[in-house]
């Protein structure tokens, strides 16, 4: 497995991308825009996976599933949702292929096997999941519904780099039914600190709550929440998103039911997602010019060790003492890989897990042996140390705490000197191009001015965050009047 990775410094997009392949996460397909995702790379949307969907059961949330396919009628029905997503929409017009008479041995569409209605592939599935819950909902007795989907949408998108923008892509979406509006804005918060709390201690990245403004909100919704994170390269990524729909989709499915006091509403809605795109998050915020770096709580092997042995006598032995040890750091819940393939020496597999982000590495010969000892590398700060053999388990446990807590302080650190304050317009052109990260400026609350921006600068607002204090100020760029400040950034 070949390192030779192009350096961040010379070319951050460049060096994203063979990271992405030569660390065997994904691949590109046959299929223009879409991707593979190789077992190593499933293997930590798998973890993703599993810790979120622990924390949507602890919430009450259950797991459902519903078809691919939208009806084109029913896509409609909501118009914002139909037309923000409109021009990302793969749609099914054909059933049926049969032998192309004028072309030996190739495939065409049978023009006789037409749809009677065209069939949308999901792009997100508010409109068909809506469509069920009417069947669902009668009373407030059916209310809450707390459901999750986990999924692949499509998106036909142009540009496409792996895990950050592809035409497919896996994800989850929750959606939700209320009784009350306050419930649903409730549940609104709750969703999006409960993606906060994800990315901050088991990703190790620090983002910034927040809400969206009303021409970046999920289009159908009242109001988007959402957290931001920051990569390497100074632009920011926006790691998840939860929206408040209001009654929009309930009116457009007729959704209604019949409240405690025997009058009849329409239900309060909200929708909530994260996707793949978290495995870019990942990738960007921590890794290095050696290759991937990983968090404990999401690596799929934590420890790798590593035998150097001449013949199969020295082989048994490190394998005997081995064997013991990774028995105990099994069963105080570490992943372990005792890496004995022959096929490879041992330098060759000590830059295959640097490439891929395995946490710690510990390798044992013969003198290890003789001494008591093993040599233990840990990848994120690339430094070793000797241990003796029966420290190595409490040695472990301390370690993978200690590199978890250490990531997320570094991407703090430089997120935090990354947020700066400006007045004037000069002043935010000149830190986007010289500093990048998120600029903290007053904005005077129109769209048109949030587009000007935009439109000269490529910088959007990334969002309105919850903590900051109301402080009067002036636009950077209208110079009306503004009472908080936002912030702004290059984005992937």
């Amino acid at each position: 497995m070949s390192k030779n990775l192009t350096k961040r410094s010379e070319d951050y997009s460049k060096w994203y991308n063979e990271l992405v392949v030569k660390a065997d996460l994904a691949e590109n397909s046959a299929v223009r825009g879409c991707m593979v995702i190789k077992p190593y790379g499933y293997a930590i949307w798998e973890k993703m996976q599993a810790e979120l969907d622990k924390k949507f059961k602890e919430t009450g949330h259950q797991n459902a599933y519903f078809p691919l396919f939208v009806p084109k009628s029913l896509f409609e029905a909501e118009e914002k949702n139909a037309e923000g997503f409109a021009k990302e929409c793969a749609v099914v017009t054909h059933y049926r292929l049969q032998n192309d008479p004028d072309r030996e041995g190739k495939l065409r569409v049978d023009p006789e096997a037409k749809l009677e209605e065209e069939l949308v592939v999901r792009p997100t599935s508010e409109a068909i999941i809506w469509n069920t819950y009417k069947g669902w909902i009668q009373s407030y007795r059916d209310l809450p519904i707390l459901v999750n989907q986990w999924a692949n949408v499509v998106r036909w998108e142009m540009r496409t780099r792996l895990f950050l923008r592809t035409a497919e892509f896996l994800w989850q979406e929750g959606h939700t039914a209320h009784e009350t509006r306050s419930e649903a804005i409730a549940e609104t918060a709750q969703m999006n600190d409960i993606y906060a709390n994800f990315v901050e201690n088991f990703m190790a990245i620090p983002v910034v709550r927040g809400r969206k403004t009303e021409s970046e909100r999920f289009a159908g919704a009242e109001d988007t929440y959402c957290i931001e994170a920051l990569m390497q390269d100074g632009k920011a990524l926006q790691a998840g998103t939860s929206h408040f729909l209001g009654q929009n989709f309930a009116k457009a499915f007729d959704v209604k039911f019949t409240s405690k006091e025997g009058k009849q509403d329409y239900v309060w809605a909200t929708s909530w997602g994260v996707s793949t795109r978290l495995m870019g998050a990942l990738i960007m915020t921590h890794s290095d010019d050696q290759g991937l770096v990983l968090p404990p709580n999401l690596a799929p092997i934590q420890v790798v060790i590593v035998p150097i042995y001449k013949g199969e006598e020295q082989l048994e032995k490190i394998s005997g003492v081995v064997d013991g040890m990774v028995k105990e750091l099994r069963a105080k819940g570490i992943s372990v890989k005792f890496d004995t393939r022959d096929t490879h020496r041992p330098g060759a597999k000590f830059a295959q897990y640097e490439l891929q982000g395995v946490p710690l590495r510990i390798a044992i010969g013969q003198r290890d042996l003789d001494k008591g000892t093993v040599e233990l590398a840990r990848r994120d700060t690339l430094t070793k140390q000797i241990v003796a053999k029966d420290d190595i388990v409490t040695t472990v446990e301390n370690l993978l705490t200690e590199i978890q807590e250490s990531l997320y302080r570094k991407a703090l650190d430089y997120r935090d000197s990354h947020i700066t304050p400006v007045d004037t317009f000069d002043e935010f052109k000149e830190v986007l191009e010289s500093k990048g990260g998120f600029i903290a400026a007053h904005w005077d609350g129109t769209i048109e001015t949030e587009q000007k921006i935009k439109d000269l600068t490529k910088a959007t607002i990334r969002c309105i965050p919850f903590d900051v204090e109301k402080e009067e100020g002036v636009c950077v760029f209208s110079g009306k009047a503004s009472s908080e400040r936002v912030l702004f950034a290059k984005a992937y």
